[in-house]
């Protein structure tokens, strides 16, 4: 039986070849793609993210890896069976109004992504209303709200206020992150968890869902 830890192993090395090698193997082998994804792939991008977030692997070597997890979820898509596809949770992600900064919002979306959430983006200069309509209408498990200003930081407390208000703040966790944003702002306003980086935000997604 294919080795899930050699899969693991070689995404984390970034060798595009050898993780499409042994994720075609272990089809070949009669391993199930969930098996495969979730053994083999989240767990090497989990440790991806880990390495991040120390600061041991950098934005580039990130990406490269994210874009070979992408290529390897291509090969295993028709084999996840209905209700297998990646399911860590649904993450609404969006730079909030005001704001129109992404490079961040983007690799964080990239990370969680591979990290088996399902992330509905909706882009930049997100109004809290906009936020609050995304969580009726798509029944998301977190919202991560992204400023890199420290004047529209603002948005992030006035959307946890309309979560608030209109009944919904139990029904979904709240994450922040960005330049100017800290853990002591995220208890300031009554979000659930503040993200530095890519790697944590992947981190603290899961430990929020756990």
């Amino acid at each position: 039986m294919a080795d899930m830890e050699t899969i693991a192993n070689a995404l984390i090395a970034a060798d595009h070849a050898e993780v499409i090698n042994q994720v075609k193997q272990a089809l070949d082998s009669g391993v199930d793609a969930t098996t495969i994804l979730n053994q083999g792939l989240i767990k090497g991008m989990d440790v991806v993210g880990e390495r991040m977030e120390e600061g041991e692997m950098f934005i580039p070597e990130v990406l490269q890896c994210a874009q070979i997890m992408g290529g390897a979820l291509d090969i295993l898509r028709p084999h996840l069976g209905e209700g297998q596809q990646v399911s860590g949770g649904k993450v609404i992600f969006g730079t909030v109004k005001g704001d129109l900064h992404d490079i961040g919002k983007n690799l964080c979306a990239l990370m969680l992504k591979s990290s088996g959430f399902e992330v509905v983006d909706l882009g930049v200069d997100v109004a809290p209303e906009a936020f609050v309509q995304a969580v009726k209408s798509q029944s998301a498990d977190i919202i991560a709200l992204s400023a890199l200003l420290t004047t529209t930081m603002e948005q992030m407390r006035k959307t946890v206020e309309l979560l608030k208000s209109e009944g919904l703040r139990d029904k979904v966790k709240v994450m922040i992150g960005g330049a100017p944003v800290s853990q002591k702002y995220a208890e300031q306003i009554g979000a659930d968890g503040f993200a530095p980086d890519a790697g944590s935000a992947s981190k603290l997604a899961k430990s929020l869902l756990a």
